[in-house]
């Protein structure tokens, strides 16, 4: 079996990233990003003041999955926590250790960042992506509820 390589994305790997971004939309069942968004994304991950750090895993020389990781802060630990807002295989390369590559490298990002702590959110519905996270040592926190303002709720409460 070909190993899996996971590293820092770079502004070649867009295209790849776009393309799977894609199909964690349609997984997901929702609208994939349309030209403006995908325009955002590449400038985000790859511009001169990045938002988020982009990790791409590849095997036989093909984009096959991504991670986005973004700094947060816990006042508790006074330590910063790495967040991760997405991590995607490719459907036709999964069950071959390419998402616990991809999560084992978050780890390893957020021990050099000095974190404790690596966090993300799983959909209820998603049983794979849950057994995989609890395979892998993630425990799922039912005592605690994702927030969201989204944009009109921002809007209002800005005045």
């Amino acid at each position: 079996m070909t190993s899996t390589v996971v590293r820092r994305a770079t502004r070649s790997d867009a295209d790849a990233f776009l393309r799977l971004v894609d199909a964690l939309a349609r997984y997901e069942k929702l609208d994939p990003p349309g030209p403006e968004a995908r325009a955002r994304l590449v400038e985000d991950a790859f511009g001169p003041r990045p938002r988020f750090a982009l990790l791409v895993a590849e095997r036989a020389g093909a984009i096959i999955g991504y991670a986005i990781l973004v700094e947060t802060y816990s006042s508790f630990l006074a330590r910063p926590t790495l967040y991760l807002e997405d991590v995607f295989v490719a459907p036709e390369a999964r069950n071959k250790g390419a998402g616990r590559a991809l999560v084992a490298a978050c780890a390893k990002e957020a021990l050099a960042r000095g974190c404790h702590r690596l966090e993300g959110v799983v959909l209820d519905w998603n049983e794979p992506a849950r057994g995989f996270y609890a395979a892998t040592g993630g425990a799922v926190l039912d005592d605690w509820r994702l927030l969201r303002y989204d944009r009109a709720a921002l809007e209002r409460l800005a005045g």
